[in-house]
């Protein structure tokens, strides 16, 4: 079961890759965001995400073959899938100073990562954008156009 606001990272078609990547990112940008807005609450713990550590879990999971199945009695293959969701993959970020009121937030650290994770946020649109007019481009009836 997921929770609200988080997604599983279980096993996925070799052609949902980008858009999985998609919405990690997003997930990531807004957990990037909820620690500049808690920038001045005391004893927040900044927390971010490991995108890398999520997209080789999908990947690992992915690689396992699937079952066949012969008949409606069989076992579904999805429960060998993970059952990892991106709570999973959140992690406490370690300050580089430590603050009176035990705030963990670092602004230089959370706009450079806001930065750096919206570039890539643009470049995984961009290949679903790409791989989407290559579909409809694919299905269009040229002698109609």
């Amino acid at each position: 079961m997921t929770l609200p606001g988080h997604i599983k990272v279980g096993a996925q078609a070799d052609d949902e890759w980008q858009g999985r990547a998609l919405v990690l990112r997003s997930h990531r940008q807004k957990l990037l965001a909820s620690n500049i807005a808690n920038a001045d609450t005391p004893r927040y713990q900044a927390q971010d995400f490991d995108f890398s550590e999520a997209m080789r879990s999908a990947q690992k999971t992915q690689e396992g073959g699937k079952l066949v199945t012969t008949s409606e009695a069989h076992a579904e293959t999805n429960m060998f899938a993970s059952k990892l969701n991106t709570l999973d993959f959140i992690r406490y970020a370690q300050p580089a100073q430590a603050s009176l009121d035990n705030n963990t937030v670092d602004m230089d650290r959370e706009r450079a990562s806001i930065a750096k994770n919206a570039i890539l946020y643009e470049l995984a649109l961009a290949g679903v954008g790409d791989e989407s007019s290559e579909m409809k481009l694919a299905t269009s009836d040229p002698l109609k156009g």
